[in-house]
């Protein structure tokens, strides 16, 4: 016996209707709460520019590297702070000339106003090299995915991200990081860096600095040699 209304719709066809209603509610509360997760844990939640006197020094042991990579000192707590949580392998830091006359790094490897040429970028790979996108790369892609949750949009400090979708970067070919910084010419150092502050090994609290605006191009910097150079604004930069 039927014991809706003529006209009703079947109480099997209203059940199934709440059903879904519900399953589409909590499909979007899960998506919503994915999406805030994972934008919670992309990148530093603060930033701060470091305006010390720059410096061009080698990697420490601390950090796993090729022998004899340099780096421009202000990024060495927020590189120790990435080996303490990534399996990252630093495969080049600073490339080119010194004071001494000598060459850092990976000469002719990168391009015209590289970050590399003033120690504000690495290339990293895993810790066990795979020339293959196996699971050896995972934590490098979790480290890419939390200072680049999109592409084309890097987290601050970061400058710019080469992992997967730009050409010669990506998993199982190496993940490029590079560190905002003041304007400047190639083989100077910048005066000022954005990074993360690190305070016992945790992202501090310290609210994130407005840059400075813009001036003058700066000078190009003398052949065989690096110098502090003060400048403001920013360039885009590569790999």
């Amino acid at each position: 016996m039927d014991c809706g209304s003529q006209g009703d719709p079947p109480l099997r066809s209203i059940t199934a209707l709440v059903a879904r209603k519900i399953s589409l509610t909590v499909i979007s509360l899960l998506s919503l709460g994915l999406l805030w997760a994972a934008n919670a844990t992309a990148g530093p939640t603060s930033t701060r520019l470091a305006y010390g006197t720059g410096e061009i020094v080698p990697i420490p042991a601390s950090i796993p590297h090729e022998e004899g990579d340099m780096v421009d000192r202000r990024i060495l707590p927020n590189l120790r702070w990435l080996a303490q949580r990534y399996p990252i392998f630093i495969s080049d830091g600073y490339s080119g000339p010194l004071p001494n006359g000598e060459y850092a790094g990976c000469h002719g490897c990168h391009v015209k106003n590289s970050d590399h040429h003033n120690g504000l970028a690495v290339d990293i790979s895993p810790l066990n090299w795979s020339d293959k996108c196996d699971a050896n790369w995972r934590g490098i892609t979790r480290l890419a995915k939390w200072a680049e949750p999109l592409q084309n949009q890097p987290t601050p400090p970061f400058r710019w991200v080469g992992y997967d979708g730009d050409a010669g970067h990506g998993c199982g070919h190496h993940l490029h990081l590079s560190w905002e910084h003041a304007l400047v010419a190639e083989f100077q150092l910048a005066e000022w860096v954005e990074v993360f502050p690190v305070k016992l090994m945790e992202v501090g609290d310290h609210p994130r600095r407005k840059r400075p605006k813009p001036e003058a191009k700066a000078p190009a910097g003398p052949p065989g040699g690096i110098s502090s150079i003060r400048a403001g604004g920013l360039a885009a930069r590569g790999d």
